[in-house]
């Protein structure tokens, strides 16, 4: 994981992260879930918060802001590349001091002003204990009202001129990604991550590795193939994604082709997932129709035994700790 060093430095200066994926877009990892500041670092320069992270990180996501754009800044709007909760955790917290607009596609509304939970979580997917516990992961609705407004149907933001949004569908049925064309930069989203996220080592780790969007939440697998090629054939030079690590260049190309080129095998843990068959049916209402669910019993129990093996073991390193062992 990365090193994080607190040094008093000029604002627009911050210490690089292996989570920036340009100059002008900057990363921060809200313990495993990834938020970008776009916007040229300097004092009172505009900038564009995308995706606001996890609950309780407001502050820390304010104070990067102010390191990179003064004291008492903020952003022209903020841009959802979806809206599950390791997305959207703070934008409650952010939009009580910042009166932005917020921006995400129209088939997102529905979960964030509502009107309908999303297709719950496939723990039966598999592939590690992020998966195995992701049945407690929260689903929603929320609803922030009027404060979220609908992407323009062309994907162009007035605040954000050099970017535009891709439709990317599969692990919410209004995903987005953002692209620059003018030097290819691309803001994935989840529509594919850099780390394993469905295996607690590797989101610790933060080891990168290629991998379609976190399996346990993905509802569509066949929209979501299509996404991976989709933004394949727009050849970027650089990305951020919303799980893991930054890359560019020859990784990344070589990297998103290979997934590309054998999604299914590398992206879909098992054929025993509730949506591997059979996708969630949705609209700009929300839920239509899903495939019933597959027992997660194994997968649950999975969970509550590693939940207890850690609870033993932190138990048993502060016991060895205070007996001085």
């Amino acid at each position: 994981m990365e090193s994080e060093l607190e040094l008093d430095l000029p604002v627009g200066t911050a210490t690089k992260s292996p989570y920036d994926v340009t100059e002008d877009v900057v990363g921060l990892k809200t313990l495993f879930v990834n938020v970008f500041f776009i916007g040229t670092p300097g004092v009172g320069n505009s900038w564009v918060l995308v995706d606001t992270g996890l609950a309780g990180y407001a502050g820390q996501i304010k104070k990067k802001a102010e390191e990179l754009f003064g004291v008492g800044t903020q952003p022209d709007a903020i841009i959802l590349t979806h809206g599950h909760a390791d997305h959207t955790g703070t934008l409650k917290t952010l939009l009580n001091d910042w009166d932005v607009p917020v921006y995400a596609h129209r088939l997102e509304l529905p979960y964030l002003q509502g009107k309908s939970s999303y297709p719950p979580p496939d723990p039966a997917i598999g592939g590690g204990a992020m998966a195995y516990m992701s049945w407690v992961f929260p689903i929603g609705p929320s609803d922030f009202g009027d404060r979220i407004k609908s992407i323009a149907e062309n994907g162009t933001f007035p605040e954000l001129p050099d970017w535009r949004a891709i439709h990317t569908p599969g692990h919410a049925p209004g995903h987005i990604s953002l692209f620059r064309d003018k030097d290819r930069t691309l803001l994935a989203g989840d529509a594919f991550v850099t780390t394993n996220q469905n295996a607690m080592t590797a989101v610790a780790t933060q080891r990168e590795e290629f991998h379609g969007p976190p399996a346990y939440f993905t509802c569509d697998w066949e929209a979501a193939k299509k996404s991976v090629l989709k933004l394949n054939n727009l050849n970027p030079l650089a990305a951020g994604t919303g799980h893991g690590v930054s890359v560019r260049g020859l990784d990344l190309e070589l990297g998103l082709n290979r997934l590309a080129h054998d999604f299914e095998t590398r992206s879909i843990p098992s054929a025993d997932g509730r949506y591997v068959k059979q996708p969630a049916v949705t609209d700009e209402n929300g839920i239509v129709d899903m495939p019933p669910p597959t027992s997660f019993q194994v997968a649950r129990t999975i969970a509550w035994s590693a939940l207890a093996g850690l609870t033993l073991y932190v138990l048993w390193s502060g016991r060895r700790l205070i007996n001085g062992k």
